[in-house]
């Protein structure tokens, strides 16, 4: 799967559970360790979980797993690791807080449209 399907599948499989506000920021030249994040957000921790879910449920289908998962538990902040795309389910409040699309202003960002 190359990264575009890959991004697109991510995108569909957290608009599919609901997400608000998903978009994709392509990190090249920005960080070392992932080519793009894909954030979206959501109003409770069950709903985030669910989101994560699937993602991962979605990617797993198509034959893509993850490398990495941390924050589910908590349910405030869900990191999905897929080598060059990180995928980050937030709570609303904590997307917010640690505001990703500022920290990396100069990344180029692509609003998801189902």
């Amino acid at each position: 799967m190359d990264i575009n399907e890959l991004l697109k599948k991510i995108c569909k499989a957290a608009s599919d559970k609901k997400a608000k506000d998903i978009i994709t920021m392509n990190m090249k030249g920005l960080i070392s360790s992932v080519d793009y994040f894909v954030i979206c957000s959501a109003a409770t921790s069950t709903q985030v979980r669910a989101i994560a879910d699937n993602i991962e449920e979605e990617l797993d289908n198509a034959g893509v797993h993850f490398n990495h998962k941390e924050g589910y538990r908590e349910g405030e902040w869900i990191l999905i690791d897929y080598g060059d795309v990180a995928a980050h389910v937030f709570r609303d409040e904590n997307r917010e807080y640690y505001a990703l699309e500022e920290l990396w202003s100069s990344a180029e960002i692509t609003r998801f449209e189902d």
